[in-house]
């Protein structure tokens, strides 16, 4: 055996090694913040905590309010960010013949990327609550998340529809299928997955947000239906988490709230996981 052949077999023995400790320890990394936080919020979890309304008359603390305007803002801005992320994507992937307009668009959307939350929320208090006149509200808070979330949704649909085969189009085309009709039977139903996927990210983005929501949703905990919670002030999961751990002292709440979010998050995750193989499977048929 030569000097050259186990230089090779040591090296990739030792990035081998190396890679299984790093796998190791991220993967020991999750299960520790999983147990820590679970172990930490268990013995406050309480059937009142999560299902009632916070009262300072009676000192009492409730997230029920703020599981409501979690869910409420996430929706929202996925309603919003949707369309106008999937609509750039296929325009810059299916109809853009002008690579200077496409790099411009791409260029606006990867300095979107890199642009810290908290500035996102100093120009949505300013734009959205100011000069549109929302106020501090969750509307407010669901069109600033619907910009920061805007490249996270174009560019995995980008990727998704780039790997749909070309001769599916133009199988479709030598049908006599117009251009739209081929984009919406034939590309979108092949690329759903990616889609799907993009939702998940922009879904995490939005739960563990807070700087941007606490310049624009505000942090009342009041509990409201959907359409007047919209026009109205409301703390987020994350937003809450703050004020309890950070303005109030109460940590026990605030591991409860982390606990929340973590569950909610594996739901959110499942749930698209599923999903996904569904499509796949309908797809495979």
């Amino acid at each position: 055996m030569s000097v050259a052949s186990t230089k090779r077999k040591i090296y990739k023995a030792t990035m081998l090694s190396l890679s299984n400790i790093c796998m190791a320890i991220t993967v020991a990394l999750v299960f520790f913040l999983i147990i820590y936080i679970f172990v930490k919020s268990i013995p406050y979890f309480s059937w009142e905590l999560l299902s009632t309304s916070p009262s300072y008359l009676k000192g009492t603390i409730g997230v029920l309010p703020d599981i409501m305007n979690t869910i409420y803002i996430i929706f929202m801005a996925l309603v919003l960010v949707l369309p106008m992320g999937v609509g750039t994507a296929i325009y810059l992937n299916e109809y853009s013949n002008r690579p200077k307009v496409e790099k411009a668009i791409e260029y606006c959307i990867e300095t979107l990327a890199g642009i810290p939350s908290i500035i996102y929320g100093l120009v949505g208090m300013l734009v959205f609550c100011q000069f549109m006149g929302l106020q501090t509200s969750l509307l407010a808070g669901a069109l600033t998340l619907m910009i920061m979330n805007l490249p996270t949704i174009i560019r995995t649909t980008q990727e998704s529809l780039k790997t749909v085969p070309q001769s599916y189009r133009e199988g479709a085309f030598g049908l006599g299928a117009a251009k739209w009709r081929v984009i919406r039977t034939v590309v979108l139903p092949c690329c759903i997955d990616g889609i799907v996927t993009g939702c998940i990210l922009s879904v995490g983005r939005m739960m563990g947000e807070s700087a941007a929501l606490l310049f624009t949703a505000g942090f009342a905990h009041n509990l409201n239906g959907f359409f007047d919670a919209m026009h109205s002030a409301g703390a987020t999961l994350t937003v809450a988490l703050y004020v309890y751990a950070k303005e109030q002292g109460r940590f026990d709440v605030a591991f409860v709230i982390a606990a929340i979010l973590m569950l909610m998050s594996l739901v959110i995750n499942i749930t698209a996981t599923v999903l996904a193989r569904r499509i796949q499977n309908k797809k495979g048929e």
